[in-house]
């Protein structure tokens, strides 16, 4: 039995495929004493859109560093969807006498078409990995399976890739069996930790016979993570008595905990839900890592999902053609300033009587209760919960909520005390990006009141040490919907202050001389 560890490849997903020189020369210099065979150190891959690092193109310059210092079989994948047999020579060639294996991550629909690349790949002299995703679905895609016979003399490992990380150890027994009787090549196993089964089903799929199997260090791979190395050679190492430099692998796992600290990969919740419903990780990671969402909102997205519906509520549509008339709104975010200058802002609004309150952020909304003015909610994710908690202690709130259009990505949850004074948006034209997002509600519902000159409060921006990588992206998030909406014609301007330079500013106080 082997063991081929793809920390490089699979933690990538997490670094964008970027690895800092000395954490990848403690990894190798680690792995040059344990007993690990193959070292998977990245993909190969036709140039696509956008930035990804070095473990990503796996350039020959660094594929030649770690030959010269590593001792193991090196290994690259290709990912079959982004890869045709024509393209083989080019990205291949340069990997001659560097390169072990070329593994392939096929998609099961795509089988045929991979058997044609795995033929390419395989006459240049490389070991050929079929690396086949979604194990928890193929019995329910009887084609594939019977396509498997095709592998015959085109790879060396076929791997059984539990992509979702929801097989069970008898699921890891029946699939073994329908693939050992139809290929004859090692079979191996890729185990992702949704449901903390990648262990088991790890030792399962060894005890059914499997010749291969793959781990990480700490777990780092997509979403969930992977089976950890250290947990499977400690495992190996007390269950089989194969011997492990325990010295060498607290080296490597010491230095790749700074980063698991810091990216925060594992299960959770959300990715538990995902893996036993089989429903895809590339989703559930955005949503985890980025942390606009709660736990709630995203498992009510995977139920959704998993339900096979759009969306669990479909609301009237927002409609002031027969209500008052606004010529004016002030939208207030969450950001301090809208506490700062609270007592400004009240006597602004007591001067403007023909001004509607759209509230971006629950988070100070409660504060402006005190005003007989319209006001309106904007819910989107988790934002009916915070509602919620927000006036907790109110039998009945002044205003009503706005949605987005049908349907929500998140799904739809509603206080049940505003159940009777929602609505959602008809649509949300003014900008194509970002169109689910608080500031993007608040904006497209002025658009539809008709509004003629829009105030913006609470939205101060972001600076120093208060911008980490969320917060970076709201701000982008928010400047790209600001300009935008200014490109319809409409009075924007920030009342308090503001570090977007998609608001004109001025001052509150002005407002009450």
């Amino acid at each position: 039995m082997t063991i081929l560890d793809c920390t490089l490849r699979d933690g990538g997903y997490y670094t964008n495929w970027d690895f800092n020189k000395s954490l990848v020369e403690t990894y190798i210099d680690s792995f040059n004493i344990l007993p690990v065979e193959y070292l998977e150190i990245g993909y190969r891959s036709n140039a696509l859109p956008g930035y990804l690092g070095e473990y990503f193109y796996c350039p020959v310059h660094v594929m030649k560093a770690i030959k010269e210092r590593s001792n193991k079989k090196l290994v690259i994948i290709l990912n079959e969807k982004d890869v045709r047999a024509e393209h083989v020579q080019e990205l291949l060639g340069p990997c001659v006498g560097l390169i072990t294996m070329v593994r392939l991550a096929i998609d099961p629909k795509n089988f045929a078409r991979a058997v044609e690349l795995a033929s390419a790949v395989k006459n240049m002299g490389f070991e050929v990995g079929f690396n086949v995703m979604y194990m928890s679905t193929w019995k329910e895609q009887p084609e594939f399976l019977a396509q498997l016979g095709k592998t015959k003399g085109v790879c060396d490992f076929f791997y059984m890739v539990d992509s979702f990380g929801g097989v069970y150890p008898e699921d890891v027994k029946e699939i073994y069996n329908i693939v050992k009787a139809q290929v004859d090549v090692p079979i191996g196993f890729h185990g992702h930790n949704n449901l903390e089964l990648a262990l088991i089903n790890t030792l399962t799929a060894i005890d059914c016979g499997a010749d291969i199997v793959d781990a990480t260090v700490t777990g780092m791979g997509r979403g969930a993570g992977n089976l950890k190395i250290e947990l499977l050679l400690t495992a190996l190492n007390a269950k089989r008595n194969l011997e492990v430099d325990f010295n060498a692998l607290s080296a490597v796992v010491d230095a790749f905990q700074a980063l698991q600290n810091h990216y925060g990969w594992g299960t959770n919740l959300p990715y538990m839900v995902s893996g036993a419903h089989s429903l895809p990780q590339k989703e559930v990671m955005e949503w985890v890592s980025k942390g606009f969402y709660s736990y709630n909102s995203i498992i009510r997205a995977l139920t959704n999902q998993s339900k096979g519906i759009k969306d669990n509520v479909e609301l009237e549509k927002l409609d002031f053609s027969e209500r008052q008339h606004f010529t004016k709104a002030l939208i207030i975010g969450g950001g301090p300033s809208a506490v700062t200058h609270a007592e400004a802002i009240h006597k602004f609004l007591e001067k403007e009587k023909d001004l509607i309150i759209i509230h971006a952020s629950s988070k100070n909304a409660l504060g402006f209760q005190r005003h007989a003015h319209n006001q309106l909610f904007c819910l989107v994710g988790n934002e009916g919960h915070r509602l919620e908690q927000v006036f907790d202690k109110m039998d009945a709130i002044n205003g009503i909520c706005v949605l987005p259009p049908f349907p929500r990505k998140m799904g739809t949850y509603i206080p049940e005390k505003m159940k009777s004074q929602a609505y959602e948006l008809p649509k949300v034209d003014f900008s194509t990006k970002f169109t689910d997002s608080h500031t993007a509600i608040a904006l497209q519902t002025a658009l539809e009141l008709g509004i003629d000159e829009v105030f913006v409060a609470g939205y101060d921006g972001y600076t120093g040490e208060s911008m980490g990588n969320k917060e970076h992206g709201l701000f982008l998030e928010n400047e790209h919907l600001f300009k935008a909406f200014k490109e319809k014609s409409k009075t924007l301007k920030a009342i308090t202050e503001t570090g977007y330079d998609g608001l004109e500013a001025t001052s509150v106080y002005a407002f009450n001389l």
